[in-house]
């Protein structure tokens, strides 16, 4: 006898709460069993869960924690003694990273040292470092807006025409960004889900997130961002040297700039999942890139001559002859060919074989998977990426007038299509573009 003629039989004898109950129950049943296994979204929910980072909560108390008064003294970032107060900033942020260092060391017993005293000392520069930050953020926040102006930019309307509004505002805190979770399949290369992690993780934590959502059948990673710009104000490392800085706080106010623009809005649809674009995301990560560097080294150029070099990314500064950027060139074609052929394991085997040479040279990649490379890959000027973008725009910023012509064509676009429609009318001599580009292609399997 089947539950519906069971039910049925049974009504007689209950009465009326009693058989509506029982046709609630049933019908929990009929809906609990014509559902499925958990969707692949509910699974990786389920993990990072209690690690996501929220950026409602974290708006939120930055408005009510907002202090409003009269400031100790007038920044205008032109002057010698604001610079200098931010070059004093940064020696400090050098010296706490070196202690940092020397605290672990001696906490692993790589060394002998008084830990007590390193950490006690390392309290103090931090204190200090707090004291100089509100002044240091906005200096160069000023010294930014001045570059921007200085190269007639503005605000997303600048492509219409000259309107001296500066927008967005220029508003940034440097401190630790959020932690980033890329999913990746392991048969292809693709960022097929990003996920924002709170900052407080350490490594263990890492890997824990990893193996649970590998276990869903992807490759994971979670890494540390040097900056982010979903949140107003926007994030920007607080470990790095002053070039890198004064690009990643260029860069963050970017991404909101061209978020106003038809480029950043097609961004937006990729990243909030609504229309996934790889090489829109692309062409934006590389476009905010080329003028965030141009301005950081005219900020260099014009404010800290003494400091004037080009921005360098957290860990630069091996000094050895091993060519990163080649050895990465040379497996990513590799890594694509054997996961075009199913060939999946034997990948992630030279992966990681990869991994461990890269780490005897002293480039500590703590993962190096699908992941690693779905989320590098999107920056084109980077040694993991073999898509031709990066030559195309950079070949757009070589036959633009000037940064403001650059940027202004560039947000005008919402594909591919419209980048290589526009390289197709460069007076580029001799076909040297297409040579250029045909060249990066050749190394895609």
């Amino acid at each position: 006898m089947g539950l519906r003629t069971h039910l049925w039989v049974a009504g007689g004898t209950l009465n009326r709460y009693e058989r509506l109950a029982g046709v609630f129950l049933l019908l929990a049943l009929l809906v609990g069993a014509c559902q499925g296994a958990p969707s692949f979204d509910e699974q990786l929910g389920a993990v990072v869960e209690p690690y996501q980072f929220s950026i409602l909560r974290w708006q939120l108390r930055q408005v009510l924690g907002r202090r409003s008064g009269p400031t100790t003294q007038q920044i205008s970032g032109a002057g010698a003694e604001d610079s200098a107060l931010v070059l004093h900033y940064f020696d400090l942020v050098n010296q706490t990273r070196m202690l940092r260092r020397e605290i672990n060391a001696i906490a692993t017993g790589g060394r002998q040292g008084d830990l007590t005293a390193a950490m006690e000392a390392l309290d103090q520069l931090q204190a200090v470092k707090a004291m100089m930050r509100p002044a240091v953020q906005r200096i160069i926040g000023w010294q930014i807006r001045a570059t921007l102006n200085g190269q007639g930019i503005h605000n997303p309307l600048d492509r219409y025409g000259t309107l001296r509004v500066s927008f967005p505002p220029i508003n940034f805190r440097l401190d630790q960004p959020p932690n980033l979770l890329v999913v990746s399949p392991r048969d292809r290369i693709a960022s097929i889900r990003e996920v924002m992690l709170v900052q407080d993780l350490d490594v263990e934590q890492f890997a824990e997130i990893e193996a649970q959502v590998d276990a869903l059948g992807v490759s994971s990673m979670v890494t540390e961002l040097g900056g982010f710009g979903g949140t107003y104000p926007t994030f920007v490392a607080d470990d790095v040297t002053l070039p890198w800085t004064l690009s990643t706080a260029t860069e963050e106010w970017l991404h909101q700039y061209l978020a106003f623009t038809p480029l950043g809005f097609r961004y937006l649809l990729d990243t909030t999942g609504l229309i996934r674009d790889y090489e829109i995301a692309t062409m934006n990560e590389t476009v905010a890139g080329i003028v965030s560097d141009e301005i950081a080294q005219l900020m260099l150029d014009t404010y800290y001559s003494s400091k004037s070099t080009a921005p360098n990314p957290r860990g630069a500064g091996q000094e050895d002859l091993f060519d990163f950027a080649r050895f990465m060139r040379e497996l990513r074609p590799e890594v694509d060919k054997l996961l075009a052929d199913g060939r999946i394991e034997e990948a992630e085997q030279l992966m990681e074989e990869r991994r461990q040479i890269l780490v005897s040279k002293g480039y500590y990649i703590r993962k190096l998977n699908q992941a690693y490379f779905a989320f590098h890959g999107t920056y084109a000027d980077e040694p993991t990426s073999v898509d031709p973008i990066g030559v195309e725009i950079e070949a757009l910023r070589g036959q633009s007038a000037s940064l403001r012509a650059f940027l202004d064509t560039a947000v005008s676009m919402t594909s591919r299509r419209d980048l290589t429609d526009v390289l197709e009318q460069l007076p580029v001599e001799g076909g040297e573009l297409a040579r250029r580009v045909q060249a990066v292609g050749a190394s895609c399997p």
